[in-house]
């Protein structure tokens, strides 16, 4: 089970994601909502076409503010570690990119991710006209190589990244794939509590949504807008 940029696909409207009274979902000693979240605004959309930067850039942020309709993710970026993917996040983050779009997969049994950074919500979303970029930054091939407040990119194979990025609530072991580059310094409770209130997927023959340990939050994740400084 890996961290790709297509791994799921949202197949009910994007309207279901603010309707979670459906049966299905709920039981009695189960959450479904995060206390303190907002109702979130966000559409799904088509991608933006934002310049690609093709050369690192210098100075570099140091730090990354993602501000959700849960509160703020903040992340200690590793700029001498991942400077290429540092530059490409960035300048999608300062063009707006990841303003206003959801997070799209939750996982809570074995691979403890949230993973956003696709403005279509449907897992196969990259910025428009790129073509991919190298890993930076891999760690060893062992057990919980992608520790808990790991901030690491998706891909779709060697030299596909893009703009979908996840973050890791609790130790996970992944294959050495994924370039690791930043630190959770802020939010890391927030998405363990995500995590417990947990996924679903709809379910094909009467179109309902149900538990999943890898779906969609049942708590909607909303990037209301990300900053790096």
């Amino acid at each position: 089970m890996g961290i790709s940029v297509k791994k799921i696909s949202i197949v009910a409207s994007i309207a279901l994601l603010t309707l979670f009274v459906v049966a299905p979902v709920h039981a009695a000693d189960k959450p479904t909502v995060v206390a303190g979240c907002k109702v979130p605004t966000a559409k799904a959309h088509t991608p933006a076409t934002v310049k690609e930067p093709m050369k690192v850039a210098k100075p570099l942020p140091k730090t990354m503010t993602i501000e959700t309709n849960c509160g703020p993710i903040v992340i200690s970026m590793l700029t001498s570690k991942a400077p290429l993917t540092i530059t490409k996040l960035s300048a999608l983050a300062k063009a707006k990119y990841f303003d206003l779009t959801y997070c799209h997969r939750l996982t809570n049994e074995g691979l403890f991710v949230l993973q956003c950074g696709d403005p279509t919500a449907s897992g196969s979303g990259n910025p428009t006209g790129w073509k991919g970029y190298k890993e930076e930054n891999l760690p060893a091939n062992k057990a919980n190589n992608y520790p808990a407040g790991t901030v690491a990119m998706a891909n779709a194979g060697k030299g596909t990244n893009g703009s979908q990025f996840f973050l890791v609530y609790k130790d996970t072991q992944l294959p050495a794939d994924y370039t690791i580059w930043g630190k959770i310094t802020k939010g890391l409770d927030f998405l363990n509590e995500l995590g417990v209130v947990g996924a679903y997927k709809i379910n094909s023959t009467d179109n309902k949504p149900y538990y999943a340990n890898d779906g969609y939050p049942i708590q909607p994740v909303e990037i209301r807008k990300i900053s790096v400084k």
